[in-house]
């Protein structure tokens, strides 16, 4: 196993004699000059060898495979309409739907031009279309790996022809466990194929994957591995943990920050801070895996259009998120695998821009913290919350969060309104319920040679219908 070091200066993706119609797409995009890991990988890959890449997230990974794997297939482009002269040639496998969908994305851009077909299928959506689309024929597919073997079962797809895989993000899919799926899938595959593993950390086990699969790799490192970018500015905030939520709301409204995603390790509790975030005022919204793939879609849409300011995730959406001008993210938890962070502050500083990782921890988060630092091989720099005041949620874990109404409190006080609570703003006496004025009367006794009130009088009392008149009959005289 060998190793490229040296990183080519001043190198343009038009030295790499990439097809024309590969070319005029990378124009559209507005690429000039490929990122590191493009400029050391996409040589080595037109040259079929198998490869190792690893670099930290937003560095460009998709398109140092994506555009070899193009430029290889071309020699089997074609105008036809039939499926048969569209086999899978080329198959990536992704550990998120989310992934999935980015890669997706770039391959359709890259490959605009061409005759070549891509396609993606993921779970938690009805497999007609991506069936539709299978069996008409794609040379590109990008899948997770538990709906790429459904397909399989169902013999929508054929992977007989696959000369290039590809596995993007390789340590996440063995940390969500789909090892046993990876491994069916090699065995589905002709032996004879390039092979292609992607991923921001290298773990032993992933090494240990690597070596069953992959023949004589170049492994490719543009970055220290788990290092974080060198332009995110890393700061970590202790709290109470039970003030957490309130210092993630006095942090998001301090800065006026838009356009920041925040970490929580469970889904109930990214529900529950999000909906917090709303009551506060803020354009707020979450994703986790019990959201389904439509509302997953909706969210990260209005997200990356501005429609929502804050969205709040689970580790579901800490790979493949490709989201420009992400100045900040937030870790409300810190991860429990400390990998986790690496990927997850990475989502900001991407593509060379600079961005800020803000961290929440409390006493039991010591550990993980820890085990960050050790991981990263350096100090997060540790920071004070200015003019931070707990107190802004109220939580109730029966009846859930709830939150005081600021608009209320904001308002100036009306005459006759006593101001109480901190000194900070306005403050009212709690809302009464409505009461009958009946209730308020005083208690008068009833006189005991008061004649008793007239009742009403009773309506008439229906005649009961005897059984035979109903039965048909006639009563007997």
């Amino acid at each position: 196993m060998s190793d490229i070091e040296n990183t080519p200066e001043q190198v343009k993706f038009a030295d790499f004699g990439l097809a024309p119609e590969i070319e005029r797409a990378l124009t559209d995009q507005g690429y000039v000059h490929p990122t590191p890991i493009q400029a050391k990988a996409i040589p080595i890959l037109l040259q079929g060898r198998d490869v190792m890449g690893a670099a930290q997230t937003g560095t460009g990974k998709t398109a140092s495979f994506s555009l070899p794997i193009i430029q290889l297939l071309l020699a089997h482009a074609n105008t036809s309409m039939s499926p048969a002269r569209h086999p899978v040639r080329a198959l990536v496998l992704a550990p998120t739907r989310e992934l999935a969908v980015q890669v997706a994305e770039n391959v359709a851009a890259y490959c605009k031009h061409t005759p070549l077909r891509s396609t993606v299928v993921f779970g938690g959506m009805d497999m007609k279309p991506q069936t539709e689309k299978l069996r008409s024929g794609v040379e590109i597919v990008i899948a997770t790996p538990g709906r790429l073997l459904d397909h399989v079962e169902q013999k929508n797809i054929s992977l007989g022809q696959v000369q290039m895989l590809v596995m993007d993000e390789a340590d996440r899919m063995l940390d969500m466990g789909f090892l046993p799926d990876l491994q069916r899938i090699i065995n589905l595959l002709p032996k004879k194929r390039q092979n292609l593993m992607f991923s921001a950390t290298f773990s032993p086990e992933i090494k240990k994957l690597a070596s069953s699969f992959l023949t004589d790799p170049i492994t490719i490192e543009v970055a220290r591995s788990n290092a974080t970018a060198e332009k995110v500015t890393q700061v970590v905030y202790k709290v109470n943990e039970d003030h957490k939520r309130d210092a993630v709301a006095h942090i998001l409204r301090q800065r006026e920050m838009k356009q920041v995603i925040v970490f929580s390790n469970t889904k109930i509790g990214a529900s529950r801070l999000a909906r917090g975030l709303v009551t506060e005022g803020m354009k707020a919204a979450a994703i986790h895996g019990d959201k389904t793939q439509q509302e997953r879609m909706q969210a990260l849409e209005a997200f990356k259009k501005g429609e929502i300011d804050v969205l709040v995730a689970t580790d579901v959406a800490a790979r493949g998120l490709d989201i420009s001008d992400l100045p900040c993210v937030i870790n409300f938890d810190l991860p429990y695998n400390a990998e986790d962070y690496v990927h997850r502050i990475g989502r900001t500083g991407r593509a060379g821009a600079s961005g800020d990782a803000i961290s929440i921890y409390s006493d039991k988060d010591e550990r993980l913290l820890a085990d960050i630092e050790k991981l990263i091989k350096q100090t997060v720099p540790r920071g004070t919350l200015e003019g931070f005041v707990p107190g802004g949620f109220r939580s109730d874990e029966r009846h859930g969060d709830r939150r005081r109404d600021r608009t209320q409190s904001d308002r100036a006080p009306r005459s006759g309104e006593r101001r109480e609570g901190r000194g900070d703003g306005p403050a009212f006496p709690p809302r009464r319920e409505k009461v009958d004025p009946w209730f308020l009367k005083p208690y008068e006794p009833t006189r005991g040679n008061a004649a008793p009130a007239a009742a009403a009088p009773a309506a008439p009392a229906k005649p009961k219908q005897k059984i035979a008149a109903l039965l048909g009959g006639l009563p007997k005289g």
